[in-house]
């Protein structure tokens, strides 16, 4: 695939806007959307426009890379890079989600047991950094430090203006066995095992993760590529993926269809929406039928608390928003989901393994400082909805729990969302240390917010 031109001017451009802001005012990104799911404070300084680094700038199908601009979404890059037979090695479930995004915070999706972050599979990184200058950064240079700070930094030590990364071969389909489970503890234990061993019936296991509907019915949902399908499923319009699950024990989907499974339904957050009516369905199309489209709903609502209003009208409780992604330990994956399930009326959710991508000779790729792993099994909750607070409960009641109990169990959580730890709480869990030192050398000036102030303060 040919490079288009204009990056290299792209780049010049931003840098003549940085320099433009005052030195005593925020650096802040000018974007129109955006997949974080926390406040922000307003703010009236100008912002740097990186709307235009939006070009898959080259596929190389012999070396399996592709140079992408950091404001790509997968969407896009999925659509540049199938046509080779290639993708990327983790593709995160919602189409907007951007390039850039997905590595400077975390991104994870079935492949991750395998593959571990998106950030794993970078080569390299042209950064713009807080003390305005673009440098390239690798893991074998001079600015490997900030190669391994950046994922989990949340824009707060630069933002990622161009990506290689490694792509890896698919074939056409993938066939789909969804296995039913009445015990979590049975599921987490064949969960470990098909991670380790990356074998079920015979067939090879590329992708694994699994959705609890409650503590009787969950389900593991393992993928594999093949030439060939007997039939297709389309999820794309009048009928909903996660439902399939509980219907049939297989399923068969193109690779791009498998990839964006999700994002028709938001996973099952368009039922919020009414969006999971046959009528709605039919109304809107699939071109409607997206998690862009419920997110700006999501948007109008944050501006305006027009529902919440009406929910006060009719004398319902106030309502807390639970949305998060965490990850325990497979050891305690038991406890937190029994936890889960005993004190949060969140169902479904998800769960998801990720293991850090090791080396060809079996270690660990890279240390990344600011979200460690062991090099053991990882599994992923993800819940999303909003939980009705009762007398003397507070806004954050449940959140600050679920971050108790995941600190208790050697686990993190992502910070996409709203977060509620104490400052020492927060460098002690996202390694303060570290991330000081990156700070200072390429942030001297405090340009760019730090972290706390950005995910926990949501300045």
């Amino acid at each position: 695939m040919e490079q288009p031109t204009g990056h290299a001017e792209r780049v010049a451009r931003l840098v003549e806007q940085f320099r433009a802001i005052p030195p005593d005012a925020p650096v802040r990104l000018a974007k129109k959307t955006s997949n974080l799911f926390r406040p922000r404070a307003r703010t009236d300084a100008p912002g740097l426009d990186v709307t235009g680094f939006t070009n898959v700038l080259a596929v190389d199908p012999v070396a399996r890379t592709a140079s992408v601009e950091g404001m790509v979404t997968y969407e896009q890059l999925v659509d540049a890079t199938l046509p080779y037979g290639l993708m990327p090695l983790v593709v995160p479930q919602l189409k907007t989600i951007t390039l850039g995004g997905a590595v400077t915070g975390l991104g994870i999706e079935s492949s991750s047991f395998r593959n571990g972050c998106p950030h794993e599979s970078v080569l390299e990184m042209e950064i713009l950094t807080g003390d305005g200058r673009v440098i390239v950064a690798r893991p074998d240079n001079e600015h490997a430090e900030l190669f391994r700070a950046f994922p989990n930094s949340y824009g707060t030590l630069g933002y990622a203006l161009r990506l290689e990364i490694e792509l890896e071969p698919v074939k056409p389909f993938v066939a789909l066995r969804h296995l039913r489970f009445r015990d979590p503890a049975k599921l987490f234990a064949e969960l470990d095992r098909l991670c380790t061993e990356r074998t079920l019936g015979g067939h090879p296991v590329d992708f694994v993760d699994g959705t609890v509907f409650s503590r009787d019915e969950q389900y593991l949902t393992v993928g594999t590529f093949v030439d060939e399908a007997p039939y297709l499923s389309d999820y794309t319009w009048t009928e909903i993926y996660y439902r399939s699950l509980q219907t049939r024990a297989e399923d068969f989907l193109t690779v791009r269809d498998y990839l964006w499974r999700w994002d028709t339904d938001w996973f099952w957050c368009s039922r919020a929406f009414g969006a999971q009516k046959k009528w709605v369905r039919r109304l809107a199309g699939r071109r409607f039928l997206r998690s862009d489209v419920y997110w700006k709903i999501v948007a109008f609502e944050r501006r305006t608390h027009v529902n919440a209003r009406i929910e006060r009208l009719r004398g319902r409780p106030p309502r807390e928003d639970v949305v998060q992604d965490i990850e325990v330990p497979i050891g305690r994956a038991e406890e937190f989901c029994d936890f889960f399930l005993r004190e949060v009326p969140i169902t479904p959710f998800w769960i998801c393994p990720l293991k850090q991508r090791p080396t060809p000779d079996g270690r660990p790729n890279a240390d990344w400082p600011l979200y460690r792993f062991t090099d053991s099994l990882y599994v992923n909750f993800g819940f999303w909805s909003t939980v009705a607070l009762e007398p003397g409960q507070s806004d954050g009641h449940h959140n600050r729990r679920i971050e108790q109990v995941v600190d208790s169990l050697g686990g993190r959580k992502s910070l996409y969302s709203t977060a509620f730890y104490s400052e020492d709480e927060f460098w002690r869990l996202y390694n303060g240390p570290a991330y000081e030192v990156v700070k200072k050398t390429y942030d001297p000036d405090a340009r760019l917010l730090d972290l706390y102030a950005k995910c926990v303060r949501n300045r």
